[in-house]
């Protein structure tokens, strides 16, 4: 998001009618937490936190190039109500006085399209270019209009001005949800003067009653796209917001789990009565604090290299970190595809894998671990076996973990955890996620 100057604030909703669809780029400034806050309120309240004040200097980019595809809108309704109002009128009337409406429309829908796939392409948004499509069209809609009125007998004029008409109407919505509700009223207001030419071209006369012809629906046409306009950022803003919160709290869920599965881990073996002389004990609490510092420096440094890392590397690289613990792990793979999962998830796998592994450690009585990873019902299974103590659901040790660091990781993307243990028999956790 990129700021200039101090902030200059204003209602979001004032905004978006002012500058319109562009104006979603602002959604993020000054959002506060109210606008996404769960408990219920009264609807008008939500929607004044969604258009309160924002910076109108703030522009997200990506917000930008999105809120701009609101123009596919009028577009689309031109492409279909053009040839839809030519048909009719050459059901009506035949070929009398068909070719400038037919020219009118052949034009029309070439524009469309052509504003269609600039939108639609991978090069970076251009405001000057889009200024100079806007005009473009907005000069095709009067011309046409005149040309129209201009050329086809009077006796046919009500329904062959029907074809231009309706992609004035689209002009109409489209400058209001691409720039706001100025255009939009300035365009209505044009529409009166433009009527009063197309009457003299047709007739050599100026008929005052025909230049407010069509005025109620193009006004109609303006509060529909305004009201479409303000749903959009209204709605943008709360999701916006929504995303932001869930964000934050997910953020505090994932640094809970990591301070639990290995800072308060490290912290609980450290506090287990040791063996050996007092300067044995000492040396295993530097080595567990060493081997802490490391991880915990680890997970600082190399968070953004993890994803160029398949599943596999990821696993057996948690192995390695497991065996300089004294756990011996094999990890036995199956071949999978390097795409079969998403990061977050082949993520959530390797954080879970070691919490089981660290169970192991802390509470099986043996230091050998099989780690097996399977495709299984449309998903990857990863199956962490023991042979050790076991124990039954009633014993189940204290502090086990499994529940809250394994389980709701694995809900986070869609899987799941179960634990299977009897005593003297050793523990089975499987954990599964969707491809």
């Amino acid at each position: 998001m990129r700021r200039q100057g101090p902030p200059q604030q204003a209602s979001f909703l004032l905004t978006l009618l002012r500058r319109g669809a562009p104006a979603i780029a602002t959604a993020t400034s000054e959002l506060s937490d109210g606008v996404a806050d769960p408990t219920p309120v009264r609807a008008l309240r939500r929607i004044s936190a969604m258009a309160a004040p924002v910076d109108q200097r703030a522009s997200d980019g990506l917000l930008l190039r999105a809120g701009r595809y609101v123009a596919f809108v009028p577009m689309v309704y031109r492409l279909v109500a053009v040839p839809g109002a030519l048909a009719a009128y050459l059901g009506v009337h035949g070929g009398t006085g068909a070719v400038p409406v037919v020219a009118v429309a052949v034009v029309s829908v070439l524009l469309n399209l052509y504003g269609m796939r600039w939108m639609l392409r991978s090069a970076p948004f251009r405001s000057d270019r889009a200024a100079v499509l806007l005009t473009v069209d907005a000069v095709f809609t009067a011309l046409a209009n005149l040309a129209v009125a201009a050329l086809v007998p009077t006796e046919v004029y009500a329904e062959a001005i029907g074809v231009p008409g309706k992609h004035l109407l689209g002009t109409v919505a489209l400058f209001t949800l691409a720039l706001g509700l100025p255009y939009g009223i300035g365009l209505l207001l044009g529409s009166i003067p433009l009527h009063l030419l197309m009457g003299w071209a047709n007739t050599g006369t100026v008929q005052v009653e025909s230049a407010f012809a069509g005025l109620g629906t193009m006004a109609g046409v303006l509060l529909t796209a305004s009201g479409a306009l303000v749903l959009i950022g209204l709605g943008t803003r709360l999701a916006l917001a929504y995303g932001i919160r869930n964000g934050r709290q997910a953020e505090r869920a994932r640094q809970h789990r990591l301070m639990h599965d290995t800072v308060l881990q490290t912290l609980e073996s450290m506090a287990l009565p040791g063996e050996g002389t007092a300067e044995e004990q000492l040396d295993e609490v530097r080595r567990l604090a060493r081997a802490e510092a490391v991880e915990v420096r680890k997970y600082i440094e190399a968070a953004e290299n993890e994803g160029a890392r398949p599943l596999g590397e990821k696993l057996a690289s948690l192995a390695a970190e497991m065996a300089r613990d004294g756990l011996r792990a094999q990890v036995v793979i199956a071949e999978l595809d390097e795409d079969t999962l998403s990061e977050v998830r082949q993520i959530a796998i390797r954080d879970a894998v070691r919490e089981a592994m660290r169970n192991t450690m802390k509470h099986s009585g043996t230091d050998k671990v099989l780690v097996r990873v399977e495709e299984r019902d449309g998903g990857i299974a990863v199956i962490i076996r023991d042979h050790g103590t076991g124990f039954s659901a009633e014993s189940r040790p204290p502090g086990f973990g499994i529940s809250e660091s394994i389980t709701a990781r694995l809900a986070e993307v869609g899987g799941r955890a179960t634990v299977e243990s009897t005593p003297g028999n050793g523990t089975r956790v499987t954990l599964w996620v969707p491809c």
